[in-house]
């Protein structure tokens, strides 16, 4: 069943990661086979408190949440809208599965990073993407192969 496409507000509206842990400014563009998002890391997140106190660096598992976000939670949702009713959308939870995962460099207080994933596979609710985040000048600051599915809440 192929739907009419879900609007980049629609889709950031459907994740269910939130403030203070959604890491997700904006949809930049978005096909079957791509998505591109951005963040900008606030100075004020909490985990730069303690990580590292004096010299903040945005944490991996923080980089690797925000690659997922983007490439795998906001990514499957609208491959899932071509599929499903707009109704049945709400109906689906979004389950990270597994990844491996580089970083190239840090990701300071105040850096806004640009995310850009592109399907590997897309078969029975399952998403493969192959992500790679780049901080404003352009130079990567980590890559990922991620996966995660739609399974139905409870």
């Amino acid at each position: 069943m192929s739907q009419q496409p879900l609007s980049f507000t629609e889709i950031l509206d459907l994740v269910p990661q939130q403030a203070p842990f959604r890491f997700i400014d904006e949809i930049i563009s978005l096909q079957e086979d791509e998505i591109v998002g951005s963040y900008t890391f606030k100075e004020d997140e909490s985990f730069y408190a303690g990580h590292f106190p004096g010299k903040p660096v945005t944490p991996g598992v923080i980089l690797l949440e925000t690659m997922a976000q983007t490439g795998v939670v906001a990514y499957g949702l609208y491959l899932l809208s071509l599929q499903v009713k707009r109704e049945e959308l709400d109906q689906w939870l979004t389950l990270f599965s597994d990844a491996e995962v580089e970083f190239s460099k840090p990701v300071f207080p105040g850096e806004k990073v640009t995310i850009t994933a592109k399907k590997v596979f897309w078969r029975r609710m399952k998403l493969k993407a192959s992500v790679q985040m780049h901080n404003a000048a352009g130079e990567l600051v980590s890559s990922c192969v991620i996966s995660g599915m739609g399974v139905p809440k409870q």
